[in-house]
């Protein structure tokens, strides 16, 4: 019954208060990206000979929006869209130094978080589905990185890829997942994708439980 009522509303257009809170989150998010870049430098003053790793540490970090935003709306491109509006606010209102390249990047985390719920059909969001968009979001996005800066050769490679996919599904996937149940359990979430499924899904536990 819910995977027919999840499957009905993807067929129509988005809804105005999905574009909206889509749009508040990149906004946000943006934001907090930008917050955490200054994280970024204070760690690899922190890491000394080794700051250059710092970036791979945090990268999950950037990764936030995506999933938050597929699991809330449950809608292809979602994801995508927010990361991208979050790379936007970095760069046009916060002076990311990294310039519009960053909607490059922005582009493909948020294609490679959404896959994994895209495969899912939308409808599957447990805690190995929100792992495997922090992973493939980080890895995705690592082999662009690394042509950018000119990692390729280097002995520590391995070491950045490693450290980049560890803090996608840390800080990118199971953290999401964390922030979207408990925005779920204060019910402000009730009038999107996110709270009709659960309504839906609810009488079918109860019964189970009965």
């Amino acid at each position: 019954m819910a995977e027919r009522v999840a499957a009905g509303r993807r067929r129509e257009p988005l809804a105005l208060k999905d574009i909206v809170l889509m749009v508040v989150l990149g906004v946000v998010f943006g934001f907090l990206y930008w917050a955490l870049v200054q994280a970024w430098n204070g760690l690899a003053v922190l890491m000394g000979p080794a700051g250059d790793l710092a970036q791979h540490v945090l990268l999950g970090g950037w990764l936030l929006v995506a999933p938050i935003a597929i699991a809330i709306i449950r809608r292809p491109g979602v994801g995508i869209l927010a990361e991208v509006i979050a790379s936007v606010v970095e760069v046009v209102f916060l002076g990311s130094p990294v310039g519009p390249l960053l909607v490059v990047a922005a582009l493909l985390q948020g294609l490679g978080s959404e896959i994994p719920f895209a495969l899912g059909r939308y409808r599957r969001f447990g805690w190995g589905r929100f792992a495997a968009s922090g992973l493939l979001g980080a890895t995705l996005v690592f082999g662009w990185s690394a042509f950018r800066f000119g990692w390729y050769g280097q002995d520590v490679l391995v070491l950045r890829l490693v450290l980049q996919a560890v803090s996608g599904v840390v800080l990118g996937g199971l953290l999401a997942k964390v922030i979207v149940d408990a925005l779920g359990r204060t019910g402000v979430l009730d009038g999107f994708a996110i709270g009709r499924a659960a309504a839906a899904e609810r009488p079918l536990v109860e019964r189970r439980a009965g």
